[in-house]
């Protein structure tokens, strides 16, 4: 499973209306990253062989995520806002079992060329990158406590469709990754689906070739309210 991160800053103000659960912010700013990345071998931790041949047809395949970060009783995770997938059958059974907002893309990715390209279209609009493999560096585990640990690793996922809000965990290994310089020549896919996207700030981009294997477990329904320290309102 290689992966492309493209992480933005946002003014948490600009992005907490879409977002349903409290911002995790770091030093003032929240982050919104688009995920480009070919997903072969996930494995559901629950169901045995009949939930990983639903697998095949809901996740095994390539994706464009846009997420952003968000903390939970307690518990930082992350919030997808959006995800692109090529399988039409992927969008009716990615929201009904896991509230994941699925919609139907074009996608073309090239991560193994020596100029590594993708591109998602989505009627009229696109999101089209590129960057020159040579420029890729040392692949390692990102650094304790570094901006790359806060974008990268995270194993708990929040959702919420038609008012129902569901959390479920996913585990691999820590990602093997390196920074590279992404060029962005075409964002119109997200500019036309978000009114706040024309205030996004580039801030970087790693890529990684990928995990050998990833789990994903059963949602369960989130029903604890967050706490007066998660949302700053003081509750008496």
């Amino acid at each position: 499973m290689s992966a492309l991160f493209l992480h933005y800053e946002i003014e948490p103000s600009r992005l907490q209306s879409d977002v349903p659960y409290p911002l995790d912010v770091r030093n003032g700013t929240a982050y919104v990253s688009v995920v480009a990345f070919s997903q072969e071998r996930l494995r559901f931790a629950f169901g045995g062989p009949a939930t990983n041949w639903v697998g095949r047809w809901f996740a095994n395949h390539e994706f464009l995520n846009v997420r952003t970060y968000v903390r939970h009783g307690g518990e930082p995770g992350i919030f997808f806002l959006v995800e692109w997938v090529p399988k039409q059958v992927a969008t009716w059974l990615g929201p009904l079992l896991f509230g994941l907002p699925y919609r139907l893309g074009r996608i073309d990715f090239k991560h193994g060329e020596p100029v590594m390209r993708g591109c998602v279209t989505d009627r009229n609009t696109s999101f089209l990158y590129r960057w020159a493999r040579g420029g890729t560096g040392n692949l390692a585990p990102c650094e304790r406590g570094s901006i790359d640990e806060f974008l990268l690793e995270r194993y708990v996922a929040f959702t919420k469709w038609r008012g129902l809000s569901r959390t479920f965990r996913v585990g691999h290994e820590p990602w093997p990754q390196t920074r590279v310089k992404v060029t962005v020549e075409d964002d119109s896919l997200l500019r036309g689906h978000f009114d706040w996207w024309e205030d996004a700030r580039f801030a970087g981009a790693n890529f990684s070739p990928g995990v050998r294997a990833v789990t994903i477990g059963w949602p369960r329904v989130v029903l604890e309210r967050p706490t007066a320290r998660e949302t700053g309102v003081a509750r008496i």
